[in-house]
């Protein structure tokens, strides 16, 4: 009995540190989204008329 609750303590202890590491990448990949999406209106090319063209193609 004491070797099945080890072995769960264990295999919880695994899936919080993978879900807190996937957490933490997730965060990551955010911030570099934001910081892209926020370059897009920056550096967005001017159309024919002089005006402001979209930066996305959808």
């Amino acid at each position: 009995m004491t070797t099945v609750s080890l072995l769960l303590v264990l295999l919880l202890a695994l899936v919080l540190f993978g879900v807190g590491s996937a957490v933490k990448i997730l965060w990551w990949v955010a911030l570099a989204v934001l910081v892209l999406w926020l370059l897009g209106f920056v550096v967005r090319s001017t159309s024919v008329g002089g005006g402001r063209g979209r930066w996305y193609r959808w």
